[in-house]
């Protein structure tokens, strides 16, 4: 029988117009900036979204790239993402070997775009734990045993799968970029499943329909998040975020933050006694993480410096302040800003103020160190090699 006709790709390609309109949930929907900015962002989750459709299935799970490369839904940078599609109706191993990043984390979830796998981030998180809770030998091996049931008399580790849950995602958590080593990692079905079939034109149309879709769906939901931290607690202002989400041991700390081009955002906070990971890093005004690799957008507990009262001070500027703990905002002067604290012992939440770029020495504590030129380049080179010999791909 032979397939039905088939139209120009452009025909299944049409609803990525929709992502354009999302234009008007923006902060400044008729700027010609925003626009081209928005474009990019379409680019961004359209490429993305070929590993959700097409990249792997249930029987035959193999991780896929989140958005490492791909800064959209602003990931952590510490962070390198995998996912696979998985379901309850199969058993699955998970096994490898742990490296010496920071930490490792599993998650099942649901997500509702069509597909085991599909990641349009909508859906419901299920089970999560971290290495910490692993058995794991002295070289560094371990295997998790993924499942709906636990079977009757396994004592090794094991993560269930709600009925509901599609996919498994991991997190490879770095905290010293360049002197770490990365996980390395497989998963197997466990259970008999027919050869990878080779998929249909229907199928395949399908599912560039979904791609084509699935930038609306995601600035949907990014700009309303943004947005409505912004209508919550207004500018400059962080809302206190309870704990959850994928994680269930991690709380999220987001600000929208604006300031001109003559000022700075003096970001403060006190810190947990008891900090297993922290961090903070800048998105753009479209819920992105911005460039990472070559700007000093991010830090964490590893690289920040703490003042000698306790407290962490980090400076938000266009250029450099000459002071630690400088976070770039890459030309932008309106933005999110997120924080995390991982099972910590306490939660505080920080505080923005904006000032003069002339006067930021006035608002810091006399002590507070000079950071040279020569000392800046350094640092940014060391950043741009340990994230340049992370396996992102």
């Amino acid at each position: 029988m032979m397939p039905s006709p088939i139209g120009p790709l452009s025909e299944y390609l049409a609803d990525l117009e929709k992502g354009v309109a999302g234009l008007a949930n923006t902060w400044r929907p008729d700027s010609p900036e925003y626009r081209a900015d928005v474009y990019r962002q379409i680019m961004m989750q359209l490429s993305s979204s070929y590993f959700t459709f097409f990249h792997a299935d249930a029987a035959h799970p193999d991780w896929a790239p989140l958005w490492n490369p791909v800064y959209t839904l602003q990931p952590n940078p510490d962070d390198i993402y995998l996912q696979s599609p998985i379901s309850s109706a199969y058993r699955y191993r998970v096994s490898g070997q742990r490296g010496t990043v920071k930490m490792i984390t599993f998650n099942t979830q649901r997500n509702n775009a069509g597909y085991p796998g599909a990641v349009d981030m909508t859906g419901k998180h299920y089970s999560d734990l971290d290495d910490r809770q692993l058995q794991i030998d002295a070289d560094g091996n371990f295997e998790i045993l993924v499942s709906q049931e636990r079977p009757a008399g396994h004592t090794g580790n094991w993560l269930p799968i709600r009925p509901e849950a599609n996919v498994l995602m991991i997190r490879k958590r770095s905290y010293d970029w360049a002197g770490e080593v990365d996980p390395v990692l497989s998963i197997e079905c466990l259970d008999p499943a027919p050869p990878k079939a080779r998929l249909s034109p229907e199928e395949i149309l399908e599912r560039i329909g979904h791609m084509a879709a699935m930038p609306a769906r995601a600035t949907e939901l990014f700009y309303w998040m943004q947005n409505q931290v912004r209508e919550a607690v207004g500018v400059n202002v962080f809302q206190p975020a309870p704990i959850g989400g994928a994680l269930t041991r991690q709380v999220y700390l987001p600000a929208v933050y604006e300031y001109a081009p003559d000022e700075a955002l003096i970001l403060e906070t006190e810190l947990p006694s008891v900090r297993p990971y922290w961090n903070f890093q800048i998105n753009d005004p479209y819920y992105n993480a911005i460039e990472y690799v070559y700007r000093l957008s991010s830090t964490n507990g590893h690289c920040a410096k703490v003042s000698s009262d306790g407290k962490f001070r980090a400076v938000l500027s266009l250029v450099d302040p000459g002071v630690p703990n400088w976070l770039d905002t890459a030309g932008f002067t309106e933005g999110t800003i997120y924080g995390r604290w991982y099972d910590c012992d306490s939660r505080p939440t920080p505080t923005l103020t904006r000032v003069k770029f002339a006067e930021l020495r006035d608002h810091l504590p006399p002590e507070t160190p000079q950071v040279s030129p020569e000392e800046r380049a350094e640092e940014l080179r060391t950043r741009v090699r340990g994230c340049q010999r992370r396996r992102r791909w």
